[in-house]
């Protein structure tokens, strides 16, 4: 595992977990030396990890369009900041640089970009792993629906599974790192034709 993307809010959020979560994580990471890809910013979550990767001596690789480091929220101070065109080429860097994916509390974006990299996973499109922090239950009602989403046949238990979910980082890693992807990632049956 050489390096690992992170999506996560640009904003900290109301509850404090949250912002100690994500140093938590980014001082891991560094620790162990794990590349932390992210999405630039210094604001939010997001620069959270950044800096506290960077103080732990990590490598930190920011992917940031154009159109945000022309509102000056790019972070200043990483290893490597790419700026890409746009969001699409945001997440298709983030993703070629990568060895697997976390998601930490964070909004529509980070809803979107989780679900896009698991989706291509259940495609067959990547092997890697994509994990969830669950800070403080944050994502407690995704998961039920989720499990909905399986019980009404609309999402299948296998592709369910490939989602990691912890609520501390130290357990999140110890299973990102012992991931295997599913041999089969078929989404459709003969018969649903």
């Amino acid at each position: 595992m050489k390096r690992l993307a992170v999506f996560c809010g640009s904003s900290t959020g109301r509850d404090p977990e949250y912002r100690k979560a994500a140093q938590a994580l980014g001082g891991l990471l560094g620790l162990r030396g794990i590349g932390l890809v992210y999405g630039g910013a210094s604001v939010g979550l997001m620069g959270a990890i950044a800096d506290a990767a960077r103080a732990a001596n990590g490598e930190v690789i920011g992917v940031i369009p154009q159109a945000l480091v022309d509102r000056e929220v790019a972070h200043p101070h990483l290893s490597d900041l790419r700026v890409v065109g746009s969001m699409h080429e945001r997440k298709a860097l983030m993703a070629e640089l990568s060895d697997g994916f976390i998601a930490l509390p964070g909004g529509l974006g980070t809803f979107e970009e989780l679900f896009e990299i698991w989706t291509w996973a259940q495609l067959g499109s990547h092997r890697k792993p994509v994990a969830l922090l669950n800070v403080a239950g944050y994502y407690d009602g995704l998961l039920g629906f989720l499990d909905r989403c399986v019980s009404e046949t609309f999402v299948r238990p296998g592709h369910r599974d490939m989602l990691i979910v912890a609520d501390k980082p130290d357990a999140l890693l110890r299973r990102i790192e012992s991931y295997r992807a599913p041999d089969s990632t078929r989404w459709i049956e003969p018969r649903e034709r």
